[in-house]
């Protein structure tokens, strides 16, 4: 089976008419991407519209080493600086728009495959070689070589470096015959043969693997938990699960629940005896609610310390309108969302402070101080409004940010005034300045984000730009009592697909009575 694609490709390559600069390169490329989208597939035949998706894959799969070396330059040269991004996963994931998620994959995959310069400027070899070799030749592809990094991770660190190399050859060489699917589970007995008994993995493995991750809420405001435990933690864990998740224990529907530990003195056995009677609690959620109930503990306990910091208290943002309403969602200051019934229970014996904006704008009224640092009433102000960082694109909640001051509290002009403060992450708060490659900030003053905290990169131009991320939601239009006036008319008319929702469907599969008309032998 020839592909005239890819011999057509190695007679320009044989006859050197291909450029030598990067920029030409890449503009040929892209030309013949839009010039083949453009191109009709009809009139190949089945043999070679199967050979032409295989060189597809094949370009594919090259693609990752280009991307990856270019990332790698980007990364050495702090190149992403200059379009006012801190880091390489910033840049991918705003500047290029791809995500947190695919930008933590590229680097990922340029870490692994990627030629990086040491401080001396010497070019060092790929931390995978045999994988970026195979990536090269455009036989393995990103799954196969992120599959490859998985498997390696979980290697012993006892295991000697010459040892490690030849099991990444090794899985190398075998994902050029399977699916990243099938690669994981050569892996998995790769490690089974290099610790069969789990004795070489040590407490340094131990503490390398660890670590417990809160993913981001769903749309039911849920969120899921991963994460690795060290043995020390599991084992305290389960202590105390004993305690404070026992049938009966802790049950928020059970208002005759006891609360606290099952060991606490002062509880009444009886009443432990007929929770424990109603409680159709599984054990999961049992857990669930043994956390809840800890996490109520310590912040009664002032287990967080003095409430002079935000950080040491829950605090919790809402409008006036959504409580009205009964309807909406709060938002705390570490970026959790809470349903407005929830927060009315959560906030039952809360202190509330109220922040006054003027009429459809962001723009606090007012809250002055003569010292440097932002009081806790200012922080209370900021988080009413900002949210959070007021970067552009950056998620980090209330809580992880600073009060920055714009103009700079040492400049002339320099005030510690809510209409000169915003919040600002640590990251973005040392990333203001003067020069190439730092924002700059400033307060709008008019329209409907008045108020709010603008930022643009230094010694340009470009217009100022405000961060979308916490303020989801919060135009008028989305507002519970409006969006539940205009749902309570009739639902407006889908659509209709052109030609019929199946004209954009891929063909069924044969059912298995069908697949024996190809050939196959019926019983």
């Amino acid at each position: 089976m020839t592909d005239p694609f890819t011999d057509s490709v190695a007679t320009v390559v044989a006859i050197g008419a291909l450029p030598d600069r990067p920029a030409e390169l890449l503009a040929l490329i892209d030309a013949a991407a839009v010039k083949l989208a453009e191109t009709s597939l009809s009139p190949e035949t089945e043999p070679d519209l199967l050979a032409h998706t295989q060189t597809a894959e094949r370009i594919r799969r090259r693609w990752v080493g280009v991307s990856a070396a270019l990332l790698v330059e980007v990364s050495d040269r702090n190149a992403h600086r200059t379009a006012g991004y801190l880091n390489p996963h910033q840049y991918l994931s705003q500047g290029l728009r791809l995500g947190t998620r695919e930008a933590g994959r590229r680097l990922r995959m340029a870490e692994a495959i990627g030629e990086f310069s040491n401080f001396q400027g010497e070019t060092l070899p790929p931390r995978k070689p045999a994988t970026a070799a195979s990536v090269a030749a455009g036989t393995v592809g990103a799954e196969h070589a992120l599959v490859i990094s998985a498997v390696l991770a979980k290697v012993p660190g006892c295991i000697s470096p010459e040892v490690k190399a030849s099991a990444e050859a090794e899985l190398a060489e075998a994902a050029a015959g399977l699916n990243p699917d099938d690669l994981g589970k050569v892996g998995d007995r790769l490690l089974a043969h290099l610790d069969p008994d789990g004795q070489e993995s040590d407490h340094v493995d131990r503490q390398r693997q660890r670590g417990i991750t809160i993913l981001p809420q769903d749309r039911q405001l849920m969120c899921k938990v991963r994460g690795a435990m060290t043995p020390e933690l599991r084992a305290k864990f389960e202590v105390i699960l004993t305690a404070w998740a026992a049938p009966g224990m802790n049950n928020p529907t059970d208002p005759d629940s006891p609360t606290g530990t099952i060991n606490a003195d002062g509880i009444d056995a009886e009443a432990l005896a007929a929770a424990r009677g109603r409680d159709l609690r599984s054990a999961a959620q049992r857990t669930h609610d043994a956390l809840l109930a800890l996490c109520d503990y310590v912040l009664a306990h002032g287990g967080l310390g003095a409430p002079n910091r935000i950080p040491a208290e829950l605090v919790i943002t809402v409008t006036d309108q959504e409580l009205a309403a009964h309807a909406g969602i709060s938002l705390t200051a570490t970026g959790t969302r809470i349903p407005i019934g929830e927060l009315v229970r959560l906030a039952a014996d809360a202190v509330p402070h109220l922040a006054v904006f003027r009429n459809h704008t962001s723009e606090v009224l007012y809250q002055g101080r003569g010292a440097r640092f932002a009081s806790k009433a200012q922080r209370l102000a900021l988080f009413a409004r900002d949210r959070g960082c007021t970067a552009p694109g950056c998620d980090r909640p209330f809580a992880q940010t600073q009060a920055h001051h714009a103009p700079d509290w040492i400049t002339p002009g320099g005030r510690t005034d809510i209409d000169a403060l915003g919040a600002a992450c640590g990251r973005h708060n040392r990333a203001v300045g003067t020069n190439r490659g730092q924002w700059e900030t400033t307060i709008l003053t008019d329209g409907p984000d008045a108020g709010r905290m603008a930022w643009r990169p230094a010694t340009t131009e470009q217009p100022w730009r405000l961060n979308p991320i916490h303020h989801a939601g919060q135009a008028r239009c989305l507002h519970p009592s409006e969006r539940y006036r205009r749902e309570s008319g009739p639902p407006p008319e889908r659509p209709s697909e052109p030609g019929g929702p199946a004209s954009y469907r891929f063909r069924a599969q044969p059912s298995e009575n069908a697949a024996k008309g190809f050939g196959a032998a019926s019983a």
